[in-house]
């Protein structure tokens, strides 16, 4: 079972270290870091390839959801995808997490 981060920026204005450093307190074993725009799942070639690495039992965490996904649709995507790998994921802003019958519950 590993921890995962993705950590994502809309512009190469930005720095990434801001989010990284949320999370030196949960234990990440790896990160996927991108500096792009959120608008389209298919420009984000750290997503997916965080999606096709996570394996059942993993858990990915997110500052928040607009990190992950920019629209309702894409983060009930995303979402579906890591539940049907057994995958739960934890938002840091939300205090939120799937792996959790109330964190279920909520997303």
């Amino acid at each position: 079972m590993s921890n995962i981060a993705y950590i994502r920026v809309s512009s190469d204005s930005q720095h990434l270290d801001r989010q990284e450093e949320l999370f030196k307190g949960y234990k990440i074993d790896k990160y996927y870091m991108e500096k792009v725009s959120g608008k389209n799942m298919d420009d984000r070639p750290q997503l997916k390839a965080m999606l096709e690495w996570v394996r059942e039992g993993d858990a990915v965490y997110v500052h928040d959801f607009s990190r992950l996904a920019r629209s309702t649709k894409d983060l009930l995507e995303i979402t579906d995808q890591l539940k049907a790998k057994k995958v739960h994921l934890v938002s840091l802003k939300e205090n939120l997490d799937s792996g959790t019958p109330t964190g279920t519950l909520m997303l």
